[in-house]
């Protein structure tokens, strides 16, 4: 009945555990059959969910996460504006959630309508430890203003509980397993790094700060910087939505979903060129400065490309039949120029690849080691098509794997 009659929170239903847990109890009044299957499949999710030992914390964490009115209002910064009746079933909800969740396996079983009947069974059936729900619930009288807080400063739903996002099909999608690459791991390309922190830095200070290309030879770590950026700052309010390059004509309709959360959102889009038969580069204009729709405070734009012109132009587009030939020019060179911030990543020369092969390695104390090394690394990207950050990480996964052997 409790789990029927959530009403803010009854998202949470929708949920996969909860759900189970919900047809478990329905099923105290079922044939063995049936209580016993009910009783499988949730604790078999529990455990796949990584929830065995915590019950509570399941639920809480699925309300935590819940996108509804009063996270919606909270994370918008009017919690004060919610009304009596508002934050009266608020709280109702939080203490019935706390309520099922010390519901033991036990007592599931004693208040089975057939206990009898299960014999043995009841003993040998798996269980679950009730434990603790997450900290914003564990003091109901107060748990309201410890959730509005919490979404104040984490948004509400998918942008609490995710860092990543894709947009795809008009909506905004998370990335359940992001990319994990830290900036540590990273190396080279110290400057042109800083330049893309100071950036975003000064993006989750408050300050205005500029729409930032990253651009140049293939395997120098742009999108990896970009990506890096995001997992050393997500704590910090920063998520990432990354766009495709054929969907830039929906940006108005992605900014209108973000525009209202606390956050701040990189969109980013990845490996950015156009022909010059594609006019869309217009619509990223249009997206970048000039259009009716602006891009709000909360966000900026982030794209990388193995251009500095994003606009590939031939020998034969400067001597085309075009009356205004200089017209053209310049609007297919425009692009570039409405980042505010475009940084050159390109590739490394022999010194510079050695360090990065060698600060990869961990910088061994060895001289002949090291040497070897060198010798072995320059003759991998020799025989790849030249040197890079990208080809140093592979010579060194290779070394470590055995497939590279010292002679």
């Amino acid at each position: 009945m409790l789990m029927s009659s959530l009403s803010i929170y009854k998202g949470i239903m929708q949920r996969t555990v909860p759900g189970a847990y919900y047809r478990l109890l329905c099923a105290v009044d079922s044939p063995v059959h049936e209580f016993l299957r009910a009783w499988g499949e949730f604790v078999a999710l529990l455990c796949d969910r990584g929830y065995s030992d915590s019950l509570a914390k399941c639920l809480s964490e699925a309300a935590l996460f819940d996108e509804n009115a009063f996270s919606r209002a909270c994370a918008a910064g009017r919690y004060s504006e919610l009304k009596k009746q508002d934050m009266d079933a608020v709280q109702r909800d939080i203490a019935a959630i706390n309520k099922i969740s010390r519901i033991s396996p036990s007592d599931i079983i004693n208040d089975y309508c057939c206990k009898d009947v299960l014999g043995t069974v009841a003993v040998t059936l798996p269980k679950w430890e009730t434990g603790k729900p997450v900290e914003q619930f564990r003091d109901e009288k107060n748990a309201a203003a410890l959730l509005a807080e919490y979404y104040k400063g984490h948004g509400c739903g998918m942008f609490a509980r995710y860092r990543a996002f894709i947009w795809r099909d008009g909506s905004i999608e998370p990335v359940v397993f992001p990319d994990t690459v830290s900036l540590s791991e990273l190396k080279g390309y110290e400057l042109q790094r800083k330049l893309v922190i100071d950036n975003t830095t000064a993006f989750l200070g408050g300050a205005v700060c500029n729409n930032c290309l990253l651009y140049g030879d293939r395997g120098t770590g742009k999108s990896s910087t970009v990506k890096a950026i995001l997992n050393s700052c997500y704590k910090d309010g920063l998520r990432m939505v990354e766009m495709p390059k054929d969907r830039l004509g929906e940006f108005p309709v992605l900014v209108d979903k973000i525009a209202g959360l606390p956050l701040k959102f990189i969109i980013f889009i990845d490996d950015l060129s156009f022909s010059s038969e594609d006019k869309s580069y217009a619509e990223l204009k249009a997206v970048l400065e000039g259009g009716l729709a602006a891009r709000p405070d909360n966000t900026l734009i982030y794209a990388t490309s193995n251009r500095r012109h994003l606009i590939k132009e031939s020998f034969s587009d400067r001597d085309g039949d075009d009356l205004h030939r200089n017209d053209s020019m310049q609007e297919t060179l425009s692009l570039s120029d409405r980042f505010g911030l475009s940084i050159n990543f390109s590739k490394p020369d022999k010194k510079e690849y050695l360090k990065i092969v060698l600060s990869l390695a961990g910088k061994p104390d060895n001289e002949e080691y090291n040497n070897w090394l060198a010798a072995a690394a320059e003759q991998w990207a020799l025989e790849r098509g030249g040197r890079s950050p990208r080809c140093a990480r592979q010579f060194i996964a290779a070394v470590e794997a055995g497939i590279v052997k010292r002679n």
